[in-house]
């Protein structure tokens, strides 16, 4: 310490300065780089979720005092941590993005409650229930369902239920089968609700199923040709090779929603069922009739009984025979999404060889190979010639395409699992702190030190001096020099043995200087080991 203080002294004002200066900036770079180590690796925790379910996850996380990062819709924790609070946080029902489920009925009294706001609120529940269930798939980030309820009205008995969600996808757009699953399960979770009643709206790729099957139909026959697409590479690069060949894919669908009802009768397929016989007989007799006079109208009358009688009978016969005809009905429903047209081209790379002269050679690929391809592809995609299908497959001539960048692979780091942003923060900290030792605070010390020594005069009285000392270099007198007086001696009889001694041996001189000022003498030595020990290093 008190060595620190002597060396303090001895320096002027401008390097007190630097060297408070140095010192602060050397500490608060190594506290600073202390605390970016310290500091742990963030990792997500949630994203995208909706205002009220990251209110609930931040306020979960701030009771169990857990530091985290709020970084836009994004949450963050430390990644040690990640796993552990994503299972705890779903032991709590966080983050719940589809809204509240049937535990709203929960909180319904029998009292004050009516069936208007028993309806709501159950319709609500069920809408939030099957938001949940749609956003535990792994590709759906969020999921809000609609349900518009038909209510009973006495005049109205075609009101039917229907239903839309809105799906926002973790990645890319909702495919046409998940678009299914879901309209699916909306309709069979909903009494009376038709699939068709049910429209899903992606927030990418827009309208994806609707009551109108025409952009299902077309979205359907792009999702065939993908897969025809995929299955024909993959079985001509079996023959060919990777990337010697390039397929196209055209399905024409039919757009129209048609539905037929047919009903045919047989005549000979008939059956009796009943038979209902009627038989009516009728008999008359006629005596003849006279004039008509009013004596014949009289009940006593004489009448003219001279005419002659004649007597009639009619007997009528009816059968009925009721027969049940052979009949038969047909209704045939055909749905958008028909293939009406297929067609496929397919280009493959040639045969490839090197000649005599060590130059490359391309040549077409056989035709009976390309007859036996133009098979299998055919087989593989359910080629009609009826249908008016197409199936094209040439042999052309690739252009080379350089490949761009180089392959990656895991690094030392990732394969040690060390963490590489520690790494480099302890590896700055310990540069920054090497560089200000170095360069700055050894340089000012050792410079301070050599200059701290007080310089040695001359004695006063030495031939031209002048009253003014020289510095002592540290050299051995050879005897050119012959001081008078030294300052430390006074006396008349150290006087006189001085000079014996010095008409004497130089070492005795020396030797004698050296008991006298020990102190200027452990100095001078000092320094010359120093600067030996800085020329060396």
């Amino acid at each position: 310490m008190q060595q620190m203080m002597s060396l303090w002294s001895a320096l002027d004002m401008r390097r007190r300065v630097i060297v408070l200066v140095a010192t602060l900036a050397m500490f608060a770079a190594v506290l600073g780089l202390s605390r970016m180590a310290a500091t742990p690796s963030m990792a997500l925790l949630y994203s995208g979720l909706e205002s009220r379910a990251a209110g609930d996850v931040v306020k979960s996380l701030d009771a169990k005092a857990v530091k985290y990062d709020v970084r836009g819709d994004s949450i963050w924790v430390d990644a040690t941590q990640r796993d552990q609070l994503r299972m705890t946080l779903a032991t709590e029902g966080l983050p719940a993005n589809g809204g509240a489920g049937y535990e709203l009925l929960d909180g319904i009294s029998g009292f004050g409650t009516t069936s208007q706001m028993f309806d709501a609120t159950y319709w609500r529940a069920k809408e939030g229930e099957l938001a949940r269930t749609i956003a535990t798939s792994p590709t759906i980030r969020a999921a809000r369902v609609y349900i518009s309820a038909a209510q009973s009205q006495p005049f109205r008995h075609d009101v039917k239920p229907t239903a839309s969600v809105m799906v926002t996808t973790s990645q890319g757009r909702l495919s046409m089968q998940e678009a299914k699953a879901i309209r699916y399960l909306v309709a069979s979770a909903v009494a009376g609700l038709q699939p068709s009643d049910v429209a899903v709206i992606d927030s990418v790729g827009g309208l994806i199923l609707s009551g109108d099957d025409t952009a299902a139909a077309a979205s359907s026959g792009a999702d065939r040709a993908a897969a025809l697409k995929r299955d024909i590479t993959n079985l001509l690069e079996a023959r060919v090779g990777p990337g010697k060949a390039v397929v196209a894919v055209n399905i024409e669908t039919v757009t129209d929603h048609e539905s037929i009802v047919q009903k045919t009768f047989d005549p000979a397929g008939r059956v009796a069922i009943s038979t209902d016989t009627q038989d009516q007989s009728t008999s008359s007799t006629d005596k003849g009739s006279g004039a008509v006079t009013v004596a014949s109208n009289l009940p006593n009358g004489a009448a003219n009984n001279n005419g002659s009688t004649s007597q009639s009978q009619n007997k009528d016969t009816h059968e009925r025979t009721n027969y049940e005809v052979s009949t038969t009905q047909r209704e045939l429903v055909k749905p958008p999404g028909a293939v009406s047209k297929l067609s496929v081209a397919v280009l493959l790379d040639g045969l490839r060889s090197v000649d005599a002269n060590g130059k490359e050679v391309w040549t077409p690929r056989p035709a009976d190979e390309i007859a036996a391809l133009h098979d299998l592809v055919a087989s593989a995609v359910g080629y009609d010639e009826k249908r008016g299908d197409v199936i094209t497959i040439k042999s052309l001539a690739f252009e080379p395409i350089s490949p761009l960048g180089t392959s990656s692979g895991s690094s030392f780091l990732a394969r040690m699992n060390i963490d590489a942003m520690s790494a480099i923060q302890l590896a700055v900290l310990a540069i920054v702190a090497l560089v200000m030792g170095v360069f700055v605070i050894r340089p000012i010390l050792t410079s301070s030190r050599a200059r701290a020594l007080p310089a040695l005069g001359r004695p006063d009285n030495a031939p031209g001096s002048n009253g003014v000392g020289r510095v002592l270099t540290g050299e051995i007198d050879d005897g050119t020099y012959m001081p008078d007086r030294m300052n430390l001696v006074s006396n008349e009889e150290q006087d006189g043995a001085m000079s014996q001694v010095t008409d004497g041996d130089p070492v005795l001189r020396l030797r004698r200087l050296i008991a006298d000022r020990q102190s200027e003498t452990i100095e001078i030595l000092r320094n010359w080991v120093e600067d030996r020990e800085e020329t060396v290093s």
